[in-house]
């Protein structure tokens, strides 16, 4: 099975369940409703909860299992960009093509929307009836932490107080391990948590983890600069009116490229040894190799 057809298979599933989820703990016509939909429902790839779903059909677990653990990802991943896009963070009027939270229901109701969200994933995981406790346990702890303050938040901190200085490369790659990476490696480790999977193979998907998360952030801070609006949904040369530091203003377009294809040719490489350390895995990775190209220029 290829990417796009997991996809059609899993995805519009998993929708439902995200959806249903909402539908359970907030009454659908109060505002509060209608401001976590407007941005859980808004659009995007879904790679987060992506990743759970496919690495535990690639370890050979049931991939359903896995919903409560992604939906609680794709809850959290949510709440980040809505208080990320408010005027005292990045200040987004544009997300995905659509008009931030805070723009179409004021920065009060958006914030509390982000708050719900977050709180509402712990929930969905603890309300679990099909993974056992012991694994809930497990992925609230793990769950928390990569959202946490030695997470998510840690690196949103770094990048926020790195707009009044000029980052190394290699302190910039560990802000954005916290930023954007703890996330998709939650993802992964999640998945082989859930089926549990052998350690080689877990060690291996995981290190496939943390590469594919540079490799988001590299591609998303080169979309600032190499696409258009109508490509990339949001508001391009923002980080540079915001002064951040990104890969781009470090090491330059072209460096910035070169630098995300070499983090790909690693990704790539933890591939192959996990289909190697995993017989059942080599038939399933072509859809990791395939998220590969998400992140491609």
């Amino acid at each position: 099975m290829n990417l796009s057809e997991f996809q059609s298979e899993w995805m519009p599933r998993f929708d439902d369940y995200l959806y249903s989820e909402l539908d359970a703990r907030v009454p659908s016509q109060e505002n509060l409703h209608k401001a976590m939909a407007y941005s859980l429902m808004g659009g995007g790839k879904r790679i987060r909860p992506l990743l759970v779903l496919a690495t535990l059909s690639m370890a050979g677990g049931e991939i359903s299992d896995g919903f409560a653990a992604a939906a609680a990802l794709e809850y959290i991943h949510t709440y980040s960009l809505i208080h990320d896009d408010l005027p005292a963070m990045d200040d987004d009027d544009y997300r995905r093509g659509r008009l931030t939270s805070h723009k179409v229901f004021g920065e009060s109701t958006a914030i509390l929307a982000g708050d719900a969200l977050l709180t509402a994933a712990f929930e969905i995981l603890a309300a679990s009836s099909v993974v056992s406790a012991d694994k809930k346990v497990k992925l609230i702890g793990l769950l928390a932490k990569a959202a946490g303050p030695s997470g998510m938040i840690a690196g949103q901190m770094d990048d926020v107080e790195g707009e009044t200085k000029a980052l190394t490369i290699e302190e910039l790659e560990q802000v954005h391990d916290k930023k954007t990476g703890a996330l998709i490696r939650y993802a992964v480790t999640a998945g082989c948590l859930i089926a549990e999977a052998d350690e080689p193979f877990s060690t291996e998907m995981e290190d496939f983890s943390r590469q594919l998360g540079l490799a988001y952030q590299i591609h998303n801070d080169l979309k600032d600069v190499v696409l258009d609006e109508a490509e990339t949904g949001k508001t391009i040369h923002h980080d540079a009116a915001l002064n951040k530091n990104t890969y781009p203003s470090l090491l330059g377009v072209t460096g910035a490229i070169q630098e995300l294809n070499s983090v790909i040719l690693q990704a790539e490489g933890c591939l192959d040894r996990a289909a190697l350390s995993y017989g059942g895995a080599e038939g399933k990775i072509d859809i990791f190799r395939q998220l590969l190209d998400y992140v491609r220029i």
